[in-house]
């Protein structure tokens, strides 16, 4: 690519993209998707998932795919045939402190958020590497830079994520295919459900951002259509924060000014 056309720059049309984890963001960012020209393969291990989010992309498909299955995964990447652009969004949490962790938790969680990750990279990118050109976009956290108690087991898999996006736009990007990720603040989905529920704890999640409110899901899809597009063609190795400015100014305190 010689020029950048800017009245085009951020359209996906004749593209074909694939996004894994088709609830909640997922679902938002399928939307999005389509709305910028791609045309979306759904894939989510609950194909009633999938199928809902379909309803949103015109003209693509929904498929089941467990990312802990390589078998899954590779027969998925082998059906969806040539992609442009590919999402993941699918993780888990468990809120303990990481003493009252078990054993079971903790590989729930590791394997779910990173090596899914790994797999899902893995059965995607060799085609894109020998096409010479794509865009992986995986969701990593604020966890994935700054902590809680109760958050350690996944802030520690989105910290991991980050470094393989980081290897990997090392390992890729000379094949022409580019890797980042997307780092969401407190967002209203489902994950989140537990800390909504408890107006205090809601309230002070929310008072921790600048712009002192949770974001929608919705908000996360600017990021993803700008990271898949044209417009961000430079763009690898990176880690867009859209947490409303809470990695800013974590910890403030505003003085009595006088």
């Amino acid at each position: 690519m010689t020029s950048l056309d800017y009245a085009q720059m951020f359209r996906l049309d004749g593209r074909h993209a694939a996004v894994l984890g088709c609830g909640g963001i997922g679902a938002e960012v399928v939307a999005g998707l389509a709305s910028q020209g791609a045309r979306v393969t759904c894939l989510d291990k609950e194909l009633a998932t999938a199928q809902a989010a379909l309803e949103r992309a015109p003209g693509g498909s929904a498929h089941p795919v467990d990312v802990l299955d390589p078998d899954s995964l590779d027969a998925a990447a082998q059906q969806a045939g040539e992609v442009d652009v590919l999402v993941l969004t699918a993780a888990m949490n468990v809120r303990k402190r990481l003493l009252d962790y078990t054993g079971e938790e903790f590989d729930r969680v590791v394997n779910l958020n990173l090596r899914g990750t790994f797999n899902a990279v893995r059965a995607f990118a060799p085609q894109m590497v020998t096409r010479g050109s794509g865009s992986i976009i995986t969701f990593t956290s604020i966890r994935a830079v700054t902590v809680e108690p109760g958050q350690g087991v996944y802030a520690a898999t989105k910290a991991g994520v980050m470094q393989l996006v980081r290897t990997w736009s090392a390992e890729l990007g000379p094949a022409g295919v580019r890797i980042n990720a997307v780092a969401p603040g407190v967002v209203e989905t489902p994950l989140t459900q537990q800390i909504r529920d408890d107006d205090a704890w809601g309230r002070a999640y929310a008072e921790k951002s600048a712009l002192a409110r949770w974001a929608r899901p919705a908000e996360m899809v600017g990021a993803v259509c700008w990271l898949a597009s044209d417009a961000a063609s430079f763009v690898t190795g990176s880690q867009v924060m859209v947490d409303g400015g809470w990695t800013a100014i974590d910890g403030r305190f505003t003085p009595p000014f006088g």
